[in-house]
């Protein structure tokens, strides 16, 4: 058997338009998760070191 070589890699299937979002989506998730963790590190320092 010979590989189907009809279809094209997946880097080349429109990624390329879809970066922004991917970015943002990224963004989406990240900013607060990143929010939530400086709190609790924030909040863990106040209740151990008083």
């Amino acid at each position: 058997m010979s590989p189907d070589r009809s279809q094209s890699p997946p880097e080349a299937t429109g990624t390329a338009g879809r970066r922004p979002l991917i970015a943002f989506t990224w963004l989406w998730v990240c900013a607060p998760l990143a929010y939530g963790l400086y709190e609790l590190v924030r909040k863990a320092t106040q209740l151990f070191t008083g």
